[in-house]
């Protein structure tokens, strides 16, 4: 593998792990917590590091829904589908996001500024039914509200985006 800045980059990130000592999962959380995600250009590094086959190292990214391959929306909605928030409507709030927002479960808009993703409820249940913005709650839901709210979202993701912080992806 060529080093080019990428590659050196990301073996600085990883170069204190060691083979055998079981740091898969520190590495990958390292690379995610340093660019948003663990780039696919990151994955034979890892494994040539830590001399692990890559579809190991792929494996252990595809098995835990932490850890993702594609840069994050810049808003990630949060959908929580704990029994609280299904008893209270979540369901309708959810139908209502993938139809204002124009995404499905689990999708992000074209342009990458706002996804909706399953959330895990986090006991915030006498907020039900919510979701998180960003990780923040927004509870206590009507029908209503979730329109607002989507439209609210879908306003401020069509602005000029700021930026992201983080390191520059391979």
């Amino acid at each position: 593998m060529p080093d080019t800045e990428a590659v050196l980059e990301i073996r600085q990130l990883i170069a204190d792990l060691k083979p055998g000592d079981g740091d898969l999962l520190a590495a990958l959380h390292r690379l995610q917590e340093h660019y948003g995600y663990v780039p696919p250009a990151a994955i034979p590094v890892v494994a040539q590091h830590l001399k692990l086959g890559t579809a190991r190292v792929y494996g252990t990214i595809s098995f835990y829904s932490e850890f993702r391959l594609t840069p994050p929306p810049e808003t990630t909605v949060s959908w929580c589908s704990g029994p609280a928030c299904c008893l209270k409507g979540s369901e309708n709030v959810r139908r209502i996001l993938e139809a204002v927002l124009g995404i499905k479960m689990g999708e992000s808009t074209e342009d990458n500024r706002l996804g909706l993703h399953l959330g895990q409820c986090n006991g915030t249940c006498n907020q039900a039914p919510l979701v998180w913005v960003n990780g923040r709650p927004r509870g206590r839901l009507s029908a209503a509200d979730a329109v607002r709210l989507a439209r609210e979202l879908s306003r401020k993701a069509n602005r000029p985006s700021a930026g992201r912080d983080g390191g520059s992806p391979p």
